[in-house]
């Protein structure tokens, strides 16, 4: 039976002007996951890499952790089926303000609690856009979204009865891969991404065309290995 761990990436640089890098906290909590593996011996026979940045620097900087025999012979796949949506334009096409960073935090600092209408508006937008309503307005629809995320799991199927996949992506395709497998309502894919801790593992179990979940959404390592505050969602 084949192993498919999916790894969200480390706490990225949420509020700089380039999203798609992990913080100094994102990089420790990668480095805390290759420990972890490195401790129980687990080795992977391929490495997959969703295509963004974070999701690159979350592999190098846990799988450096890693003896090189426990990564022997490993093939490395970078594979943008993995890739997350495009939040910035589902929240844009919500609320145009979030199109200039000033004005947006401008629009925030209004509130009492600013994490907390950042939230409303996100899930706000997020219901714009799984709704079907405003597909012409998007890139990437919601149900074409779907589809890439499923047909990138897919393509993880193999004979291999041993082989163990680790897989570095994001919250939002996780959530949809446990739609999947698991029959979730769109909402439910919504309540379940926030939930979702940084580099947590969500682990797979694989047999030719079937996958089935083991285990969703394991921060141990962090829990174990890490200082108070190792642990965040955002």
């Amino acid at each position: 039976m084949g192993q498919i761990y999916l790894v969200r990436h480390g706490q990225a640089s949420f509020g700089s002007a380039n999203y798609d890098q992990l913080s100094t906290l994102g990089y420790e909590q990668a480095r805390l996951l290759g420990q972890w593996y490195a401790n129980s011996r687990q080795s992977f026979q391929r490495v997959v890499v969703g295509g963004m940045a974070r999701h690159r620097q979350t592999a190098d900087s846990c799988l450096a952790e890693l003896p090189k025999g426990q990564l022997a012979d490993t093939e490395w796949i970078t594979d943008p089926g993995f890739a997350e949506f495009d939040h910035h334009e589902v929240l844009r096409r919500h609320c145009p303000e979030a199109s200039d960073a000033a004005a947006f935090q401008q629009l925030l600092a209004q509130h009492e609690e600013p994490q907390r209408a950042l939230e409303h508006l996100f899930r706000a937008a997020m219901q714009r856009w799984m709704s079907g309503w405003h597909d012409d307005e998007y890139t990437e629809t919601w149900p074409e979204f779907r589809r890439r995320c499923v047909a990138a799991l897919e393509r993880l199927d193999t004979d291999s009865s041993k082989q163990a996949t680790i897989v570095f992506t994001s919250g939002g395709v996780i959530a949809t891969l446990m739609q999947h497998l698991l029959g979730l309502q769109d909402y439910q894919v919504m309540e379940l991404s926030w939930t979702l801790a940084n580099c947590a593992v969500t682990k797979l179990l694989q047999r030719p065309g079937q996958f089935t979940l083991s285990y969703l959404n394991n921060y141990s390592h962090l829990e174990w290995l890490g200082q108070p505050g190792a642990v965040t969602y955002r």
